[in-house]
């Protein structure tokens, strides 16, 4: 028997955590939902994901990348996908080719907000083969 991959959807934007939920269903995934960074981090005590996909911007500016250095001190071999739209609302561009940023950033992938599901699908079989 196929066992389904787990995900936990980390977002405070409850339209989008219902939209990414029911993409990442589609594609496979029994998915937990987390609205923040804190509940997030109390579901991750006994969920055990293969995918994790967390919003840059939560209850502090930097939730996400706290979160994101969190779920991979506890397994590093977890894919972890920071989603954004910070790009949209200031300008000020993320990305994992910036320089030095793979060493600060501890994600697989930066997505931008809105994220269509083809784009969820072909970033999740990269990082996932």
């Amino acid at each position: 028997m196929n066992e389904q991959k787990k995900a936990l959807l980390v977002d405070d934007d409850e339209d989008f955590l219902m939209q990414q939920k029911h993409s990442l269903e589609i594609l496979g995934f029994a998915v937990e939902t987390a609205g923040g960074r804190l509940e997030a981090e109390e579901k991750i005590k006994t969920l055990a994901p293969e995918l994790a996909m967390v919003d840059l911007m939560m209850e502090e500016k930097d939730g996400g990348f706290v979160l994101a250095r969190h779920l991979k001190q506890l397994n590093p071999r977890m894919v972890v996908i920071l989603v954004t739209a910070v790009t949209a609302e200031t300008g000020l561009k993320f990305d994992m080719e910036s320089s030095g940023a793979n060493r600060w950033i501890k994600a697989d992938a930066i997505l931008t907000k809105p994220i269509r599901l083809e784009q969820l699908k072909r970033e999740i079989a990269r990082l996932m083969p």
